[in-house]
């Protein structure tokens, strides 16, 4: 067959081509693909399929280099989300996604919508999602955008997830010039499954019917993959029309009646709607079974009048799903789907001939080798150059500006380090009754079920370590959610990524991923910690300006007894603090050097896989043993934000009486890696510094805790009220329209 142009429809040629993103040598290659040119329709379904957030031509070569598995995968990269076996017959559903360049463009429906996406890729799996998290990044509070952003982004994630019914249980929320442009929006979600009942997307089966569940189409989102797969320009609001529109309520319907559905059995295959929509559902659908398939769009439940097939094809309409259903009981399927008062629509059937056809009021409007469309896609090694190494900063040349306890005040009232309670207080994080360890610490901890099993989950990345030296970001955003999974007392099992970078076309940005994913691929080895799902999102530029690369982690880990996690706050008065891990005062990218000192410069602290290892799994030995009543690992601001933050969690003050040897602003500043604190009763710190020389882990008692005040060295004491001022305000002030409140507000 041959599809058929309608005189309503542009003229096909090379400039349309471009206008749909596809570069002349693509457009050359599907005109020897097919033998012919394309129709409208035809072109948009290439499109769609073909450019970088459908088909990774730019990060396959490089992705396929990761470790995907170990004897707890049970799904690697490749479906909708990834899936682990977590004990007991359970198995944990997750993936992380993008939903950058529409947020930037319309903020409430594009995180909204994000969230709705991403429930989605869980629960078409077979999953029951139980929890959501988050990692944002936003230009400079200063920037004339940045509070308008923030507040409808925040607003998207609470106002669908919250509706949806599933806890949003953690996340990360932080602020610089190169997101002024472009921000991130990255939402991460978690099912849980029996292991013996995960479904799949690949088709089976010659003629079963291809069944349209859901939501109506509309005309929103037509173009949304493209669009996400270019950089911004000048002309970045007049997008807004490629954003999708969600409904939770609906996606919660389609959640019940898809979970109950497949618990009939009538289910052979299912797949999302995200994406390019019908198109990328329905070829993948018949491209991973090995079959052909026929759609009729005159059957595709429209909202809007007068719809053509290219649009329908196109259309990124929330909550819809896609699936292949045994014949016999067809009718039993439709039952249920009415039940739930969703529409429940035969649009085609699975072929044997490895063509993917598409007819729409009599006419054929695509007939298209299935295979080829994804196997065919272009696939780049694009050119790359490392980027520069950075200098070692020498921690004694750098003179203290202020004082360290003037700086510590600083370092918590800032963009990045203050608390996001603002954030996470719009978000429902109770709902479902299994939040453990709730937002604003080290990981999340959930409660599977009546217990007493959980799942520790975070999301984190240092994008500062990334642009400065790529490869040790990249192992540092790994270790650094396997140190806050490791911190809560449970065992790291798997990852999903989601990969933000500049214009792949661009050496330099290319080589910031090329150099990103050695890193993530050397850490998540060492560490027994493989991805089994995950995103790319490239083009995250404005005007020829990159973003830091910002290579997302999300990571879950599994914990016997929810009730045996360690909290983040000090607990009571009179106990041991004690530092495990070693201590160099390692300034350089630290946050102490930019937002004291004023100055971003340096190679990012070295990442000791090993160390990581041996500290975290003796760690964690020490908290399910009992030993531990508080821990937290050193991160962004060092020893001196950790210590706050345990204090400000749990209300009890603390006196450091011995430091790390080195300049005082060094160790208390410095961002060295594989580190601890913890707090333990004077006769369980004996036993922890005993066992830790014997582990050959390095282990340093520093104070003690209690008192309503911080006691540095050397300096007047700083009031928990104090603290909580500095740490607690800037954020909602900023957002209540006080320009000042940060104290470096550029």
């Amino acid at each position: 067959m041959t599809a058929t142009a309608s005189a309503a429809e542009p003229k096909v040629d090379a400039a349309l081509a471009a206008a749909h993103g596809l570069k002349p040598d693509e457009y050359e290659r599907i005109l020897k693909l097919i033998g012919r040119t394309p129709s409208f329709t035809e072109l948009g379904i290439f499109s769609a399929m073909w450019n970088e957030h459908c088909s990774y031509k730019s990060s396959r070569i490089h992705l396929r280099k990761l470790p995907t598995k170990a004897p707890w995968v049970i799904r690697g990269p490749g479906e909708n989300a990834g899936v682990i076996d977590i004990g007991d017959g359970d198995a944990c559903v997750f993936k992380m996604e993008s939903h950058n360049h529409p947020s930037f463009i319309e903020p409430y429906q594009g995180a909204a919508t994000g969230v709705g996406g991403i429930l989605r890729d869980v629960f078409t799996m077979g999953a029951r999602p139980i929890a959501c998290l988050n990692l944002l990044r936003f230009g400079r509070p200063g920037h004339p955008k940045t509070r308008h952003l923030v507040s409808g982004v925040v607003a998207g994630v609470g106002g669908y997830g919250n509706s949806f019914g599933v806890p949003t249980v953690g996340g990360s929320t932080e602020f610089d010039a190169s997101y002024d442009g472009n921000i991130l929006v990255n939402a991460m979600a978690v099912g849980l499954a029996r292991t013996d009942s995960i479904f799949y997307s690949a088709a089976a089966g010659v003629g079963n019917p291809i069944v349209y569940l859901g939501s109506k189409t509309g005309r929103d989102g037509i173009h949304g993959a493209t669009m996400a797969s270019a950089a911004f320009e000048a002309d970045a609001e007049e997008k807004r029309p490629t954003v999708q529109v969600g409904d939770p309520f609906a996606e919660k319907l389609l959640l019940e009646a898809c979970l109950e559905l497949m618990a009939s059995g009538a289910v052979i295959a299912i797949q999302d709607m995200g994406a390019a929509g019908l198109t990328s559902s329905a070829v993948e659908m018949g491209a991973k079974g090995n079959l052909g398939i026929e759609l009729d769009l005159d059957a595709v439940p429209c909202r809007e009048e007068g719809m053509t097939a290219y649009e329908m094809m196109l259309s990124e309409s929330q909550e819809r799903m896609l699936m292949v259903l045994k014949p016999e009981l067809e009718e039993q399927a439709e039952g249920i789907f009415r039940k739930w008062g969703l529409d429940f629509a035969i649009v085609g059937k699975t072929t044997d001939t490895l063509r993917f056809v598409v007819t729409h009021k009599g006419e054929v409007k695509a007939d298209l080798p299935i295979k080829e469309l994804g196997d065919e896609a272009p696939l780049y090694d694009r050119p790359w150059v490392p980027s520069p190494k950075q200098p070692m900063v020498d921690a004694a040349a750098v003179s203290p500006p202020v004082s360290n306890r003037d700086a510590l005040l600083k370092l918590l009232s800032t963009p990045n380090l203050c608390a996001k309670r603002w954030v996470w207080e719009q978000y429902d994080h109770l709902i479902l009754g299994n939040s453990v360890r709730q937002p604003g610490g080290d990981a999340a901890v959930i409660r599977i079920k009546d217990g007493p099993k959980g799942l520790a989950l975070t999301t984190d990345v240092t994008a500062r370590y990334c642009a400065a030296d790529p490869v040790e970001g990249g192992r540092q955003a790994v270790a650094e959610a396997w140190r806050n999974i490791t911190v809560r007392g449970a065992t790291p099992l798997a990852l999903t990524d989601n990969l933000n970078f500049g214009n792949p076309e661009r050496p330099e940005y290319m080589g910031q991923f090329v150099g990103c994913l050695q890193g993530i691929g050397e850490a998540s080895a060492a560490l027994d910690f493989p991805i089994v799902s995950g995103n790319v999102s490239l083009y995250n530029e404005t005007q020829g300006a990159g973003i830091l690369p910002t290579p997302a982690i999300g990571g879950v880990g599994v914990i016997a007894d929810v009730e045996t996690s360690a909290p983040t706050g000090f607990a009571q008065a009179g106990e041991t603090i004690l530092l495990i891990g070693a201590t160099a005062g390692w300034l350089g990218q630290s946050a102490w050097l930019a937002d004291v000192c004023g100055r971003r410069e340096g190679a990012p602290p070295p990442v000791d896989l090993s160390a990581e290892r041996r500290n975290g799994d003796f760690l964690r030995e020490q908290i399910l043993a009992g030993h531990i009543s508080a821990a937290h690992d050193l991160a962004d601001g060092g020893l001196a934000v950790a210590l706050a933050e345990m204090a400000l969690a749990g209300g009890v003050g603390a006196t450091l009486d011995v430091l790390p040897g080195g300049a005082p602003h060094a160790v208390l500043f410095g961002e060295d890696q594989s580190r601890y604190l913890v707090a333990a009763s004077a006769g369980n710190a004996a036993t922890i510094t005993a066992a830790a020389a014997k582990a050959g882990v390095p282990i340093l008692r520093l104070g003690v805790t209690g008192g309503d005040a911080l006691n540095l060295p050397g300096e007047a004491p700083i009031l928990l009220s104090e603290l909580r001022a500095a740490h607690e305000s800037p954020l909602p002030a900023y957002m209540a329209g006080d320009d000042g409140a940060f104290s470096d507000n550029s």
